[in-house]
């Protein structure tokens, strides 16, 4: 057991993460309006702040163990959102509880069973199976209660689930009504007008009770180091905002995202699946999109008003973190699970088993004064799977058995060795989301390789294609960058951990999905 003195050397940690986030081409980027996320921002100026970061599979489920385990899906095998897979590999949750950190936990879970009160987190922690609703929980009313402030209430705009049909009438969910969240799921596919303060929305009910802790630990005579996270449910879907963040966005000021027209002639079937009602048939994206585009400017409005109603409440973590005085000695990492296709490649509502930019690339800031020089900004490759192993290094800890991840404390400290000789490619993962589908992704500084079961590859030139307008997997030019590609992701697979051991009720279906690799050495 770690002794107090030694204790006290051993940093705070606190992790924010948000959910389903906008994060690559939109604002800015397109010629629009810049999206104010400027806590977010401010964090990134006080240490570094990555534009090159991914996520590990562009669906919760797999990409939260992840987070958890410093593991691909293929290996921790939670492979879908809600498959439950076993938990026998190490979280880091579990390594710093056993090692005298105070784990606090408040916010979403769907990392597959349990909840974070099962891995050494404290009893005052908020933490519910599965993806769940927080405007339902015992928590929140007793939040609103102390404040005097109404269930939260969204006027629905637009509804992207069919009217009258299942859940949707089942709940109650209307265009041009108001909407109480009450079912167990809090996902509805809309965009709305908050109606109540701002207060009510999640965001800034898990910031309470993150800041009320921050406020016991710092007079905790202990001094015990604890490590305190929040998981946002948002910007997810629905994209819901008070008129305070609506007025930022002028939805005219936002122009046509720039493969909206996108005709996915040669792109893979995976790119076609689309299940919200308005935009499909059948199961599949309707071409030209029936919503024009200045139907598109309005839910982008309501996204990019929740990301900053999101980022004010992240800030209000961080700001009571810092009067309490408890910056120096505290690591700080703000990131999301994965994007958002929102309006992109056709416009799709979000997400799927295809890995364009948009859905795979999230925002990443890390701050540390102890330990990392302020006013970086670094296009390392690095991965959301890097980020438990990061936050057991910073621990002075390891993990138990061997990771896909890596610390990345050696590249924020502007090691030369580490700066020389990071990753020079990164590969990421999907097993399907509602259906099976495998594809993996490797991807370099500037060409990028989607290598997808069963469907057709992908080649793309993110330098002078950075919106994946143009397969180049069957140009012959590029016949070399593609071969050096498939040797990349080979070298990535030889390289990663064995596969879990499964348990027998998953083990057919699991072996069945990882006969990817076999498959691809098949196919090269």
């Amino acid at each position: 057991m770690i002794v107090v003195n030694e204790k006290k050397k051993q940093p705070n940690i606190v992790f924010l993460l948000n959910d389903h986030q906008a994060y690559y081409g939109h604002g800015e980027m397109s010629g629009g309006p810049k999206i104010l996320r400027p806590n977010f921002e401010k964090l990134g100026k006080d240490g570094v702040e990555f534009t090159r970061a991914y996520c590990a599979s562009p669906l919760c489920g797999p990409a939260r163990r992840s987070m958890l385990t410093g593991l691909f899906p293929h290996n921790h095998g939670e492979i879908w959102n809600d498959s439950n897979f076993p938990y026998d590999r190490d979280l880091y949750l579990d390594i710093l509880g056993e090692n005298g950190y105070r784990n606090f936990y408040f916010g979403k879970w769907h990392a597959g069973k349990h909840t974070a009160h099962k891995h050494h987190c404290d009893p005052s922690s908020f933490s519910y199976p599965s993806y769940g609703n927080p405007y339902t929980k015992q928590e929140y009313l007793e939040y609103i209660k102390k404040f005097n402030l109404p269930p939260i209430s969204f006027f629905v705009e637009k509804l992207f689930w069919e009217p009258e049909k299942d859940i949707t009438a089942h709940y109650g969910i209307k265009e041009n009504e108001l909407y109480t969240p009450t079912w167990d799921w809090s996902a509805s596919h809309s965009i709305g007008t908050i109606k109540t303060p701002k207060e009510t929305h999640e965001a800034f009910f898990l910031a309470h009770l993150a800041c009320e802790k921050l406020q016991e630990l710092a007079e905790d005579p202990t001094q015990h180091p604890f490590h305190l996270r929040v998981d946002f449910w948002d910007p997810h879907q629905p994209f819901i905002a008070t008129e305070e963040y609506l007025k930022l966005y002028n939805p005219d000021d936002i122009p046509e995202y720039p493969n909206f027209r996108d005709d996915l002639k040669n792109k893979p079937e995976s790119y076609k699946t689309e299940l919200n009602y308005l935009i499909s048939k059948d199961g599949k994206l309707i071409q030209p999109s029936p919503l024009p585009w200045s139907e598109w400017q309005k839910v982008l409005q309501y996204n990019y008003a929740q990301q900053t109603l999101v980022d004010e409440a992240g800030g209000l973590i961080i700001n009571k973190l810092d009067e309490l005085g408890l910056k120096e000695n505290t690591l700080i990492i703000w990131s999301t699970d994965h994007g958002d296709c929102v309006a992109s490649h056709g416009g799709h509502f979000d997400k799927s088993f295809y890995m364009p930019e948009e859905l795979m690339r999230i925002p990443m800031a890390i701050r540390f004064p102890k330990m990392i020089p302020p006013n970086q900004v670094s296009e390392k490759l690095v991965s959301n799977m890097d980020i438990p192993c990061t936050i057991v290094d910073a621990a002075g800890l390891s993990f138990n058995n061997s990771v896909d991840g890596q610390s990345l404390l050696p590249l924020c400290a502007q090691n030369p060795e580490s700066l020389e000789h990071w990753r020079d490619d990164l590969i990421c993962e999907t097993h399907g989301h509602m259906s099976n589908y495998l594809a993996r992704l490797i991807v370099t500084d500037r060409y990028k390789y989607v290598w997808n079961d069963n469907d057709k590859d992908e080649l793309y030139d993110l330098k002078v294609d950075p919106y994946e307008m143009t397969n180049l997997i069957d140009d012959g030019k590029y016949q070399a960058v593609l071969e050096d590609m498939k040797k990349r992701l080979q070298k990535w697979r030889d390289s990663t951990s064995d596969v879990v051991e499964l348990s027998m009720i998953q083990k057919k279906v699991f072996v069945r999905l990882n006969k990817d690799w076999r498959r691809l050495r098949r196919k090269e």
